[in-house]
C-alpha cells in the first residue's frame, strides 16, 4: 500500500485497487501517478491475484490530472522544457498500457467522476461497471488542447462506435450513467451503494474459470482490436487455444463440468 493508493485483498485471488486522494476526487498528483504505476507492477507479478477491481475511494473515481497540483505555480509550469512535458506526458500515457498488460483482468467500478484521465484508466479497463452518480467526459478540447490523449482517442471509438466518439471529444461533453449504459461504455449501472459488491459479483464470475484461459481471453480480445484481418484474427485465435489444452486446469475444467462440481484450479 502506498501513500495515494490502496491494494487490498477482498478474498482469495481478489484485489480491491482503489484510488485514495478522496479530498481531491482522486485526481492524478505527480504523488499518485507514481504509486500507482508501483502498484500496478506489484500486481502484475502477484501470480495469486487473478482479478483487479479498479475504483476510487469517497465521490469520485477520479478526476483527471489534478490542474492545480500542475499548474498551481504558473512560473514553474510555463518554464518546463517541451523534453520534461513530453516525458510527463508519455508516464501518464504509460498507465493505459500498465493496465492493458496486467495479465489479470481488471473490473472498474466507477463511483463519481470519471474524467480526462480518470476516463482513460476506466476504458483502459477490460470490464466497467457505473454506479448511479458516475459520470464521464474528456473535457481536454475545453481547456485548449487536444480531445485526444491518453489513449482516449483509440480506446472510445472501439467501444462506442466512431460517430459517437467523435461528438464526445469535439464538444468535451460530459455525460452521465444512464447514457453511457445506453451507448455501450458500461455494461450495468447499480446503485451507488451497490457498485462494489457488483463489480466483486463479476470478479467471482471471471475467478470461476481457468487462470491460465482467463489471461488468454484478456490477451485475444485485447490483440484482435489491433488485428488487420479476419485470417490473422484467426491465426490468433488458434494458436492460444491450443495453447489452453495442453493445460492440467483445462482437463479438470472438463472433469469438473461432466461432474457436475465446482472445478479446483492449480494454474497447472
Amino acid at each position: 500500500m502506498t501513500a495515494t493508493v490502496r491494494v487490498t485483498e477482498i478474498e482469495q485471488g481478489i484485489r480491491l485497487l482503489e484510488l485514495d486522494r478522496p479530498e481531491r476526487l482522486n485526481a492524478i498528483s505527480p504523488e499518485l501517478l507514481e504509486d500507482l504505476h508501483a502498484e500496478l507492477a506489484r500486481l502484475a507479478g502477484d501470480r495469486s491475484c487473478r482479478v483487479v477491481v479498479l475504483t476510487g475511494r469517497g465521490r469520485g473515481f477520479c478526476a483527471g490530472l489534478d490542474l492545480v497540483e500542475r499548474h498551481g505555480d504558473a512560473e514553474a509550469s510555463a518554464g518546463r522544457s517541451a523534453q520534461d512535458r513530453m516525458w510527463l506526458q508519455k508516464r501518464i500515457a504509460a498507465l493505459v498500457t500498465a493496465l492493458r498488460g496486467l495479465p489479470q483482468p481488471v473490473v472498474a467500478a466507477v463511483n463519481g467522476p470519471a474524467a480526462g484521465g480518470g476516463l482513460a484508466l476506466a476504458l483502459a479497463s477490460d470490464v466497467r461497471i457505473a454506479g448511479a452518480s458516475a459520470r464521464f467526459g474528456d473535457a481536454f478540447v475545453r481547456i485548449g488542447l487536444s480531445g485526444c490523449d491518453i489513449g482516449v482517442s483509440w480506446l472510445l471509438p472501439r467501444l462506442i462506435g466512431a460517430s459517437r466518439a467523435f461528438e464526445l471529444l469535439l464538444t468535451g461533453r460530459v455525460i452521465d450513467a444512464a447514457e453511457a449504459d445506453r451507448i455501450g461504455l458500461v455494461s450495468r449501472v447499480v446503485g451507488d451503494d451497490e457498485l462494489r459488491a457488483s463489480a466483486l459479483d463479476t470478479a467471482r464470475e471471471i475467478l470461476a474459470n481457468s487462470p491460465f484461459g482467463v489471461r488468454m481471453t484478456k490477451d485475444v480480445m485485447w490483440g484482435q482490436l489491433e488485428v488487420g484481418s479476419l485470417a490473422a484474427g484467426l491465426a490468433l485465435e488458434n494458436s492460444t487455444q491450443i495453447a489452453t489444452t495442453f493445460t492440467a486446469d483445462q482437463a479438470e475444467a472438463v472433469a469438473a463440468f461432466l461432474e457436475k462440481r465446482p472445478a479446483e484450479f492449480e494454474d497447472r
